[in-house]
């Protein structure tokens, strides 16, 4: 059964509003638009297909994360072609192999059932193989030549970005893309680290793992600046790994919010709240709320099941997970 309770049109309009603030600035009207239609419009027919087709055997939360899966690669490719400098009248049909694949590849890796970073990882494969046949046919037919096949190919959008959040973590400050004022949520819930940049990530690592009630309720607090930079970032695919363990620890234990106080941070205290959040899932209910966590993190909520730790993960980093799982139910 399809998924009715899909809101689709409402989803994709939200997606293609949020996409007119990350469009490179260097883009005149036209490439800005069609950036944005192309997101909006491939978002649109994915959500439609996911939420009346009777075919499809998807529930509304798969819908939403298929949906923004294709919104996301839209954007990059879509960005990545206008740079590449290939005429416009070639960039749909590129566009429509790449959507045409990710749908068909989220479609088979979700009724499977993988891992949810097995999953992006098949999908960022075939999305690449699909532009690179792409722009090799044009090639082929000689519409551009192999100079330009080469500029096209060396196009990354999504490695762009993640360079320049990496780049202005490192150097403390935010990204040209993002505003430069102070985060204006409360301060005795977000304390100030060295970089906003850095610190928004983070909170957006913490809502991707959080039930989305809880999520809204806090962003409530937020300026709607910040709130709209936090919704950027949780949009970002590997997150975690961009921000890296080093960064997001530092900010983690900034955000009182999701430490706990006074913490008890030794291995019998982890366990127990890993046994506490736990008690409240079957064993097949657990497995599912932990798809898309990593083996570490896996490791540790099976061991603590068995009353042992996981003593190859860091005190501190086990307390953190243990406080997050709690948190985010």
């Amino acid at each position: 059964m399809a998924a009715p309770d899909f809101d689709y049109e409402s989803f994709a309009q939200n997606l293609a509003a949020q996409a007119q603030s990350l469009v490179p600035s260097e883009f005149d009207d036209n490439q800005k638009q069609y950036v944005i239609n192309t997101l909006g419009n491939f978002s649109l027919l994915s959500g439609k297909a996911l939420a009346e087709d009777p075919n499809l055997n998807f529930n509304a939360e798969q819908a939403v994360t298929i949906t923004q899966i294709i919104a996301e690669w839209s954007f990059h490719k879509s960005v990545d072609l206008i740079r590449s400098g290939i005429p416009q009248q070639y960039w749909d049909p590129v566009m429509q192999k790449i959507a045409y694949t990710i749908f068909e590849i989220a479609k088979q890796t979700f009724s499977q059932g993988l891992p949810h970073d097995k999953i992006l990882e098949l999908i960022e494969h075939h999305v690449k193989k699909a532009y690179n046949e792409a722009v090799g046919e044009l090639k082929d037919k000689g519409v551009i030549d192999e100079g330009l096949m080469e500029f096209a190919l060396s196009q990354s959008n999504m490695d762009k970005m993640a360079q320049e959040m990496q780049q202005s973590a490192e150097a403390g400050v935010p990204a040209a893309s993002d505003v430069a004022s102070d985060v204006s949520s409360p301060a005795d819930a977000f304390p100030k680290v060295d970089s906003k940049v850095l610190k928004l990530a983070t909170v957006a690592m913490l809502f991707n793992k959080m039930r989305q009630d809880r999520v809204q309720a806090i962003l409530d607090k937020f300026s709607p600046e910040d709130a709209e930079s936090v919704i950027k970032f949780m949009r970002v695919p590997n997150l975690a790994e961009k921000i890296g363990p080093d960064n997001a620890l530092r900010c983690l234990q900034e955000i009182k919010m999701n430490l706990p106080k006074n913490a008890d941070l030794t291995p019998s205290r982890v366990v127990l709240q890993i046994r506490k959040f736990a008690s409240k899932y079957s064993s097949k209910d657990l497995d599912t709320l932990l798809i898309r966590e990593r083996m570490g993190v896996k490791r540790l909520v099976f061991n603590a099941l068995e009353d042992k730790y996981y003593d190859k993960m860091p005190s501190k980093v086990a307390s953190i997970v243990a406080t997050h799982l709690l948190n985010s139910v």
